[in-house]
Order: C-alpha cells, then sequence, then structure tokens
C-alpha cells in the first residue's frame, strides 16, 4: 500500500484514503508523506475554523498537506478544486476518511478526475507475518480479528471492541442518518453479525429486528459506507438462469464479527457452529485486503444455483476466472474439490485454476489441485 499511495500521489493532485476507523490510515500516511503538514478535523476547534473560513484555512495549509475527516468539512472540497487546478501540481493534498458515502459524495461533486482513491483495511496476513506477530493459531486470529490497536497494545479483543462500538459505529451512524432508536440498531447489527455469510434477506432481517424493510436497506448502506459491513455479489455471467442473485453479508474483520456474536474464547469459537462460517469471513477479507493494497476495485464473488451447487468465492482478473472453496478444518480432503470439479466443468475453466484455501498449517500445490493454508493466503 505505501508505494501504490506513493504512486497515485505522483500522478494526481489530490489523493484519498477511506477505510475503517482505526486501521491505521493517519499513521500510514504520516509515514508515506512525512514532510507534509498534518491536520485532523476530528478536532473540533480545527474544524471551526475550516467551516468558517474555508479560505484562510487552505492558505494555512501550505503546498502540501494531509486533512484527515475531510469529509466532516464538506465545503472545503469545492475550494480544493479550485487551488489544484490553479497549481497544476501532483501531490498537492492527501484525504482521508471513515465515512465511505460522505467523502465519494464530495469528491463525485468537486474532485472527480482530480483524485486516486484507495480503501485501507486493518492488517493483512501479509503484514502481519513480516512484522513477525502473525499468531500460529488459527482460532486466536479468528478471535482477535486484525485491527493494528490489538497487536500494538496490550488490550483484550472483548475489551477493545466494546469501545469500538460505542466510541466510533455508534457515533459515525448517527453523523450518516439521523438515527433515533440506536437499541433497534444495535439489534439489527447483531442480526446481521448471526446472518454472516448467509445470503441477504433483507425482509427477513427487518422482521426480526422490528423494522421496515426501507429503514433495513438504508441500515445496511450506513454499515456498508462505514466499512463495517462488506458485501458479496453473486456471479452469473454465462451460466444457467437458475441461481441465486442476492448478495452475501460478510464484516470488514472477524473480531469485531465474534464480539458482536458474543464469542469470546476458544470454547465458545469451538461449539458456537459458526467456526467454518467465521473462517470463511476472514479468508474473503483477505481477498479484500490484497485488492485494496494494489490499489484495484476487487473483482469478487460467489456462485450458488437453485440445487444448492456452490463455490465459496470466485476471483476474476483480466477475463480470467479462479474458484476457491474455503474450508476452516485442518487436514487436507479431497472432497474439499467435488464443488471446484463440478463448477470447473460448468464454466469451463481448468482445474489449474482453483484452489481450496483451508484451516491446516501447510500448502500443497499440484498442477490440478491447490491447497492453501491460511498462513500463505
Amino acid at each position: 500500500m505505501f508505494d501504490t499511495i506513493l504512486d497515485l500521489s505522483a500522478k494526481f493532485p489530490v489523493v484519498t484514503l477511506t477505510g475503517p476507523r482505526q486501521c491505521g490510515k493517519s499513521t500510514l500516511l504520516k509515514s508515506c508523506f512525512a514532510d507534509y503538514k498534518y491536520i485532523s478535523l476530528e478536532d473540533p476547534d480545527v474544524r471551526q475554523i475550516a467551516e468558517n473560513d474555508p479560505r484562510g484555512f487552505l492558505r494555512d495549509c501550505g503546498t502540501r498537506c494531509i486533512i484527515d475527516e475531510a469529509q466532516r468539512a464538506p465545503d472545503l472540497f469545492s475550494y480544493i478544486q479550485t487551488i489544484v487546478d490553479s497549481r497544476d501540481e501532483c501531490g498537492q493534498f492527501i484525504l482521508s476518511g471513515s465515512h465511505n458515502f460522505l467523502l465519494m459524495e464530495r469528491i463525485s461533486q468537486s474532485l472527480a478526475g482530480r483524485t486516486g482513491v484507495l480503501k485501507l483495511f486493518p492488517f493483512s496476513i501479509g503484514e502481519l507475518r513480516e512484522a513477525g506477530k502473525l499468531p500460529n493459531d488459527l482460532d486466536e486470529i479468528l478471535l482477535n480479528g486484525c485491527f493494528p490497536r490489538l497487536y500494538d497494545k496490550k488490550i483484550s479483543a472483548k475489551e477493545y471492541f466494546s469501545s469500538y462500538l460505542q466510541t466510533y459505529v455508534e457515533r459515525d451512524v448517527r453523523l450518516l442518518r439521523n438515527i433515533t432508536d440506536m437499541t433497534a440498531f444495535k439489534r439489527f447489527l447483531k442480526l446481521c453479525a448471526a446472518n454472516v455469510g448467509s445470503v441477504m434477506n433483507v425482509a427477513s432481517l427487518a422482521k426480526d429486528a422490528g423494522i421496515s424493510v426501507i429503514t433495513a436497506n438504508s441500515w445496511i448502506s450506513i454499515l456498508e459506507a462505514s466499512f463495517v459491513l462488506l458485501r458479496l455479489p453473486p456471479y452469473y455471467k454465462n451460466f444457467s438462469k437458475r441461481i441465486v442473485k442476492s448478495s452475501k453479508i460478510y464484516f470488514c474483520d472477524t473480531g469485531l464479527l465474534c464480539n458482536l456474536l458474543n464469542i469470546f474464547n476458544r470454547k465458545q469459537l469451538q461449539e458456537s457452529g459458526l467456526r467454518g462460517t467465521i473462517f470463511e469471513n476472514f479468508v474473503f477479507a483477505e481477498y479484500m485486503k490484497a485488492a485494496a493494497f494494489k490499489g484495484e476495485e476487487p473483482q469478487l464473488y460467489f456462485w450458488r444455483d437453485t440445487n444448492q451447487n456452490e463455490v465459496d468465492l470466485l476471483c476474476e482478473s483480466d477475463g480470467r476466472l479462479s474458484a476457491i472453496e474455503i474450508k476452516s478444518g485442518e487436514t487436507k480432503n479431497q472432497k474439499f474439490y467435488d464443488g471446484l470439479k463440478k463448477f470447473a466443468k460448468i464454466a469451463d475453466i481448468p482445474l489449474s485454476s482453483t484452489s481450496v484455501v483451508y484451516g491446516g498449517s501447510d500448502s500443497y500445490r499440484g498442477e490440478n489441485q491447490k491447497f492453501i493454508s491460511w498462513m500463505e493466503m
């Protein structure tokens, strides 16, 4: 991601970095642009100046500046447009924010064509491995997740995510929508967690939460815009029309997911009946991170037909399709390939384009079969 950000700053006058709260955006930007002035609009005093005197605020920013939580002062974007057009230089402003909807709305209005946009997620397996902080135990990383603070400070996942939900999620949703019934919203969020990895049925979620379908759709949009929920769409190109066409829902981080499910230790995880689904969420999030770190929009899908034939994850790149089965078991099993063989025949792709990501510690890469350890994704 470091190189990707620097590359964009050499091509665009503005670079915009979005992502979940506490995923390390500010730390990364300060490291990439150590000689830039850093300003955070989370500070009410600073934000007031930016809102009341945008010209004076931007003049004080200088010619190279990082503006964190930029969406908190939306009028700034029009003034930034004027400045970058007059200077005609690359890398003038680095913007960041954790409200994707608000940030992208302002960019589309004022900075379209003038900014390169990147998404940052919590640590990836590769980053943790490189830093010597990757746990050897799969259950440990599923329970803790990958948010940086858990690996930087001595804090338990239970303490961290309880605070995270109160401090960030609840506050952020109030900024995005005037939600008056936070109890109902929390109940809805927990219902989403209980349905993780399932094909989304908004009407059923709304009924269980005691809200309207319109409200449920609105809240799902809020959770996506805050990078809490991730959506995995179905793949239905060139195949039979008898397929599922609704998306699956996942979470940006399994530590947050486990907290919402009240799973706090290994015993609860093993007995929950959800370990396989949580691992599926974990693997999907890793593939999302891999695309985001390269500055690409992920082309990720699942496939399921009405006969319940299914492939957990499809990746499309340069018109080529690869199929991935996700299994949390630690033992390689040839049966894991049954669904992949069936899909390869239907989709007319070679078996060399299929693989199994599983919960074991060693990988095997043959000509037509690949078993990839979760540690080596």
